[in-house]
């Protein structure tokens, strides 16, 4: 009799009762819906964790499922935050610059207003005008339009210019980081069109909001979040149970082999290239109205770095581990640089995690390299008893960590 999805993969059934616990808990105990036992910028701290957590499941297809390490995902996530925040800039400008002019003998025209919205928005780099790239930025349909178009099109461009030319490896990761560079350095100019170094700020003032609390919002958002989480949760896990995810794996333990079978490696790469960086850019779109600013420095590479660090200790090749490893590490993180953490007195030398945080971090990505390559998801493994494959010594494949013997019976 056939097995049907969920029967098939029963992480999936467990993983959303955990969400869906999780979100009750934080609705039960917010300052807008609950007991207020949680503050509203630790909701918002949740909610910006769901995000990241959906970009490492992202990360975790791109590079644990089709073996791809792109270190340029993070940049598909900030510009999915800049499409959504020249709306939320532009309309919340909008509706200052309306409010001023409401009491001017003679009423405001078009112009007028499109010119003080420029003006509000531009002065700091120096501008009065709105650049080509704001075309649409007074439409929220089209703005959420480009959320999916522009990432998806440079990931597209990018994937389609790298796989045709069959860059595979260290060489592919390290175009992916010149791509995050490139555009990094490039909207750190005033001339970009998107106020440069001073980024777009305010976009925690949603338009048309005004009036709703900043706790009532930031539980919209986590609500969201949560949902998008869910939702891509289970479309990935069932993309990755089928025949699709048999191929997608084994482009990754044997390209090679799989070529020669006439499947059109580079068409399916691309797909999944592009796949992520969309779901990347809908993270970021959710992440930084929460976050309220959004500058050409979350760009950086190292941001992509720290996301690979995060599917790594949470155990790559495994979805909830993605998960997993981007809240255990990102909610650490804050607790540690944000100087809740206690600093320890060794007598001769006192420890600041503020400035040792990233030396922790980094060791502990080594040790979980060297000594735990299934991450933090291994433990479940032992929770539940699943032991690697007895190949009597033989070598798993190409991939040691593939486990290829007991995805084929999957």
């Amino acid at each position: 009799m056939t097995r049907t999805f969920l029967s098939r993969n029963p992480s999936v059934l467990w993983f959303l009762l955990a969400l869906s616990l999780f979100t009750l808990g934080v609705t039960l105990m917010s300052e807008a819906t609950g007991a207020a036992l949680i503050s509203t910028s630790f909701v918002k701290t949740l909610g910006k964790t769901l995000c990241l957590c959906l970009v490492a499941l992202a990360m975790d297809l791109i590079w644990g499922y089709a073996g791809i390490l792109s270190l340029g995902h993070m940049a598909f996530f900030a510009l999915g935050g800049y499409m959504i925040g020249m709306w939320l800039m532009y309309a919340r400008t909008e509706e200052i610059v309306v409010a001023a002019m409401a009491n001017e003998a003679l009423p405001a025209t078009a112009l007028e207003i499109r010119n003080g919205i420029a003006g509000q928005i531009f002065g700091v780099v120096g501008a009065s005008e709105l650049p080509p790239v704001w075309l649409f930025a007074h439409s929220l349909p089209l703005q959420l339009m480009l959320v999916v178009a522009v990432p998806g099109v440079l990931a597209l461009v990018f994937g389609w210019l790298a796989f045709r030319s069959r860059v595979t490896g260290v060489y592919l990761s390290i175009l992916t980081q010149a791509m995050t560079l490139a555009l990094a350095l490039w909207l750190f100019q005033n001339d970009s069109g998107l106020r440069g170094n001073n980024g777009l700020s305010g976009l925690q003032n949603i338009p048309g909001l005004g009036h709703v609390p900043q706790a009532t919002l930031s539980m919209w958002f986590f609500w969201a979040s949560a949902l998008a989480l869910g939702v891509a949760y289970v479309a990935v896990a069932w993309m990755m149970s089928g025949k699709f995810g048999s191929v997608i794996r084994a482009i990754r333990d044997d390209e090679q082999r799989v070529r020669f079978l006439g499947y059109p490696v580079e068409g399916y790469k691309l797909f999944v290239f592009t796949l992520t960086a969309i779901i990347a850019a809908i993270a970021g779109a959710l992440y930084y109205p929460q976050a309220g600013i959004i500058n050409p420095a979350e760009l950086a590479p190292i941001a992509s770095i720290y996301l690979a660090v995060w599917v790594a200790i949470g155990g790559r090749g495994r979805l909830y581990g993605a998960v997993i490893g981007a809240a255990f590490v990102s909610l650490l993180s804050s607790w540690f640089t944000g100087g809740r953490a206690p600093s320890v007195n060794l007598g001769f030398y006192t420890i600041n995690w503020v400035d040792w945080w990233l030396v922790l971090l980094g060791l502990s990505f080594v040790l979980v390299t060297l000594f735990a390559p299934k991450g933090l998801a291994g433990l479940f493994d032992l929770a539940a008893h699943i032991r690697a494959p007895d190949r009597k010594g033989a070598p798993l494949g190409p991939d040691d960590g593939a486990l290829m013997e007991r995805e084929a019976r999957k």
